[in-house]
C-alpha cells in the first residue's frame, strides 16, 4: 500500500522535455514578471511543511499578484499540459499540497490582502493568501467576529482553510468553514475566472457553484478571493477546564452546559490524560491548572452578549456539576493571560513531536462510539506493537472529532501501515470518517474506500473530468481518476 505520489495519475502530463519546460518558465516570467517566478535554488529553500526539513519540489514556483495573474498562469500551464499545484501557508497535515519536480507550484503568498470589510452588512472580502489570524485581527478590530479558528492560525491561509473545509475549536457554535463562505471567487483549470461573489446569506437562485470548491483541496479550481461571513463580536468570552472522571461524565457535561447555557457554547475541547500530562509537564512550558490524574479535562468556552449575567450562569452550571459529582474539580479563567494561558495547553500538539517517529490523526465518529473507538484503537497498537508506544488522544468532541498523535514502531512503511489500520480499520464497522476536518491529500487516499462508496467515487470522478479534463489541478491526490483494476 503506498503513500507516496499516485503512481496511476490519468496520464503524465507534463511537458514532453526540459526544452518545453523552460520555454513555459519563460512565457511565465514574461507575463507575470521576473519575480513572480522561482526556479532553482530558491525552491529548494523552501520546506515541504513547518514541521518538516525536506525542501519542495518543482519545476517553478509561480507568485501571482491578482485572480488576472492566477488566470493568466493557468493558461499557458493547461495549453501544455502542464500540472499544477496550489499552496498557501503550507501547513496541511495529508500532503494535499505537496508536489514533484516536474509539477508548478501556483503560491498564494502575494495574494494576501483584506480588500473590504462591510460593518452593517457583515462580510469581508478577502485574496485567498490571507493569513488566518490576520483577517482575526482586522474583523475584531472593526467590532466583528470571524468565527473560524484553529492552532495554525498563525500561518495557514483563508484559501487553504477553504480548500479543506477546515473546521477547528467552534465548529459547536459556528459550524465548518464552509459555514463562513458566502461567495468565491475561482479559477478553472482552462485559466477561466468563475467569480461568485456573493455577499447575501440567502442566495437560492440556482446551483451553489461555490460548493464545487469547498474542501475538494485544489482539485477542481484554484480559489483566489473570498467572501466571509463575520459575526457580531461577543460582548463576553469566558473559558475554563474542568477534570472529569470518565467519559459518561464527559457527554453528560456536553449536554448539560449545552442546555443550560442557551447557545453561548462555542468550543468544547476534551483532553485525554495522555495529552493533558503530554502538554503540562516540562519540557512543556505549562503548569498543570488541575492535577495530572484525572482520566479527561475539558476546556470549555462560551461568547454571550452581557457579561454580567452569563458569568453568573457559568458559576451556576460549575457548581450544579460539581455539586452533582458530574465533574471532579474545575479552573474558571479571571482575565485574558489565565484564558490564554488555557487554551495554550490545548493548542500546544507539537509537544507530540518529541517522541519519533511521530504520526497524526484525524477522524470523525458518532459522540456515543467514542469511548470504546478509543479503546480499541490502543489495543489495536499493542497487538501490533507490544513494546513502548506513545499515543495522545484530544479533539473536537462535540462535533465528533477526535485527533490522535501516536509514536510506535521504527518508522518503516510497514510500521506506518500498521499504525493507520490500527486507527482506521475500526471506523469501518461503525460508519465513521478517516477525515474530520484535514482533509484526504495522498496520506489518506488509500483508506478513503473505507467510508466512501464506489457511486461516490464515480460521481467525484465525473465532477473532476468535467472541470479539469486533463487532471491538471493538484493531480493524484483524494482519488486517481481511474477505478483501481481488482
Amino acid at each position: 500500500m503506498s503513500h507516496g505520489p499516485a503512481a496511476n495519475h490519468v496520464s503524465n502530463t507534463s511537458p514532453a522535455d526540459a526544452e518545453a519546460s523552460a520555454l513555459l518558465v519563460q512565457q511565465l516570467r514574461a507575463a507575470l514578471g521576473d519575480d513572480a517566478v522561482l526556479t532553482g535554488a530558491a525552491i529548494g529553500e523552501r520546506t515541504v511543511h513547518m514541521w518538516s526539513r525536506r525542501a519542495v519540489q518543482a519545476l517553478a514556483i509561480v507568485r501571482p499578484r491578482s485572480t488576472e495573474d492566477m488566470a493568466t498562469a493557468m493558461r499557458l500551464c493547461h495549453a501544455v499540459g502542464q500540472p499544477m499545484v496550489a499552496q498557501g501557508g503550507r501547513t496541511g497535515l495529508t500532503e494535499s499540497h505537496h508536489t514533484q519536480a516536474h509539477e508548478i507550484v501556483l503560491s498564494l503568498e502575494r495574494m494576501n490582502q483584506i480588500q473590504e470589510i462591510d460593518a452593517t452588512d457583515r462580510t469581508m472580502v478577502v485574496q485567498s493568501g490571507a493569513i488566518l489570524e490576520n483577517l482575526q485581527q482586522a474583523a475584531d478590530a472593526a467590532g466583528l467576529l470571524l468565527p473560524l479558528d484553529l492552532g495554525g492560525r498563525g500561518s495557514c491561509t483563508i484559501g487553504g482553510n477553504i480548500a479543506t473545509n477546515a473546521g477547528g475549536n467552534r465548529v459547536i457554535r459556528y459550524g465548518m468553514t464552509r459555514e463562513s463562505v458566502l461567495g468565491l471567487e475561482v479559477v478553472l483549470a482552462d485559466g477561466t475566472v468563475l467569480s461568485s461573489m456573493n455577499r447575501m446569506i440567502k442566495n437560492n437562485a440556482g446551483y451553489d457553484l461555490k460548493q464545487l470548491f469547498i474542501g475538494t483541496e485544489g482539485t477542481l479550481g484554484i480559489v483566489t478571493r473570498a467572501v466571509l461571513r463575520l459575526r457580531e463580536k461577543p460582548r463576553s468570552q469566558d473559558t475554563m477546564l474542568v477534570a472529569l472522571a470518565d467519559f459518561a461524565a464527559v457527554t453528560a457535561l456536553l449536554k448539560r452546559a449545552d442546555g443550560a447555557l442557551g447557545g453561548m457554547l462555542s468550543a468544547f475541547e476534551v483532553l485525554w490524560n495522555d495529552f493533558y500530562c503530554l502538554t503540562t509537564s516540562a519540557p512543556a512550558p505549562h503548569t498543570p491548572p488541575l492535577p495530572q490524574h484525572h482520566a479527561f479535562y475539558v476546556l470549555l468556552e462560551t461568547m454571550g452578549g452581557d457579561p454580567a449575567t452569563d458569568r453568573v450562569r457559568i458559576e451556576a452550571l460549575l457548581e450544579s456539576a460539581l455539586e452533582d459529582g458530574l465533574i471532579a474539580d474545575a479552573v474558571l479563567a479571571q482575565n485574558e493571560a489565565q484564558r490564554r494561558s488555557l487554551w495554550a495547553i490545548r493548542d500546544d500538539v507539537g509537544q507530540a513531536n518529541r517522541f519519533t517517529p511521530m504520526v497524526a490523526f484525524d477522524v470523525s465518529l458518532r459522540i456515543s462510539a467514542m469511548d470504546a473507538y478509543v479503546s480499541q484503537v490502543k489495543a489495536n497498537l499493542q497487538q501490533r506493537f507490544p513494546d513502548t508506544h506513545h499515543m495522545f488522544s484530544f479533539g473536537h468532541i462535540a462535533d465528533g472529532n477526535i485527533h490522535f498523535a501516536i509514536s510506535v514502531g521504527d518508522g518503516s512503511a510497514a510500521a506506518r501501515q500498521g499504525i493507520e489500520l490500527s486507527v482506521y480499520e475500526p471506523l469501518r464497522g461503525i460508519a465513521g470518517s478517516v477525515s474530520a476536518e484535514h482533509g484526504i491529500g495522498l496520506e489518506k487516499k488509500a483508506y478513503l474506500p473505507m467510508c466512501r462508496s464506489e457511486a461516490e467515487f464515480a460521481t467525484m470522478r465525473l465532477l473532476k473530468r468535467a472541470l479539469d479534463p486533463k487532471g491538471l489541478l493538484n493531480p493524484g491526490k483524494i482519488f486517481d481518476m481511474e477505478a483501481a483494476s481488482n
